[in-house]
């Protein structure tokens, strides 16, 4: 059974269908990290830059978490944008992505995945994509927004702990996945959805809550060393979580969402 396929650039690019996202396309077998890489270097800087590898040595998630990947089984890339990047949308970004990543599962294999605020995408609970968003921001303007994107494709078993249980869209769908097809996709609805940010910000967030099954469930948040158990009652217009607790409301810009069962 092939469970090992290098990546096909000609493959993924022929299916693109952007005007910048993408169109500056760097590929590499193995990096310490690829927001790392974009955050640092000084040449790779148009915008819609995206950087694919193989292999991370020093992949991250969130809150400095490990993220750990099979070499040539999924998708691990950055997306660089440095134009027109709004500061005051700024966390809209990462549910924006989100919701490229779930469009692009529904549209290729039909499944139903789920919103986890801020940063993760599940399917059947299980997490199968997760989002690492690193800025550089001067005064009100935001000069680089980096988009980490993992993506557990074709690999098939996971060792080791998890908080949230993985999954991959193999294990989902029982076959191979062609993962250059998967990218065009994703990076044409992204693209789309990244324009639409800046006119219909409401309507994005509307899809993202339509896939959000969390909302109007219990949750636990963890902000910093505050631990706060609610009702998930939604997301502002800036995408940070409005949590009820008692009868308080609590708005949280950044956090950890646990599930509880």
């Amino acid at each position: 059974m092939e469970t090992k396929k290098a990546f096909n650039i000609e493959d993924f690019d022929i299916k693109l269908n952007t005007d910048y996202v993408g169109r500056n396309f760097i590929y590499c077998e193995e990096i310490d990290s690829t927001n790392s890489f974009l955050m640092k270097d000084e040449e790779f800087q148009e915008n819609g830059t995206v950087l694919l590898t193989e292999f991370q040595t020093k992949g991250r998630g969130r809150l400095d978490r490990t993220w750990t990947s099979a070499k040539e089984q999924n998708l691990l890339f950055s997306i660089l944008l440095n134009k027109n990047v709004s500061l005051k949308k700024i966390n809209l970004y990462n549910l924006t992505t989100a919701l490229s990543i779930g469009m692009a599962l529904e549209n290729l294999f039909q499944l139903k995945p789920e919103m986890k605020w801020p940063n993760d995408v599940l399917v059947n609970r299980k997490k199968i994509a997760g989002i690492l968003c690193d800025s550089v921001v001067q005064g009100k303007t935001v000069k680089k927004l980096i988009i980490g994107i993992g993506i557990n494709v074709n690999q098939v078993s996971f060792a080791g702990k998890y908080r949230m249980p993985p999954t991959s869209i193999r294990n989902e769908v029982k076959r191979l996945i062609s993962r250059e097809r998967l990218l065009s996709e994703l990076l044409n609805i992204f693209e789309e959805n990244i324009e639409r940010l800046k006119t219909e910000p409401e309507k994005l967030l509307d899809e993202w809550r339509d896939r959000s099954k969390l909302i109007g469930e219990k949750i636990w948040i963890i902000e910093g060393n505050r631990e706060l158990f609610g009702l998930f009652k939604d997301v502002d217009k800036q995408g940070r979580l409005i949590l009820q607790v008692g009868d308080k409301t609590e708005v949280i810009s950044s956090g950890d969402l646990v599930i509880k069962k």
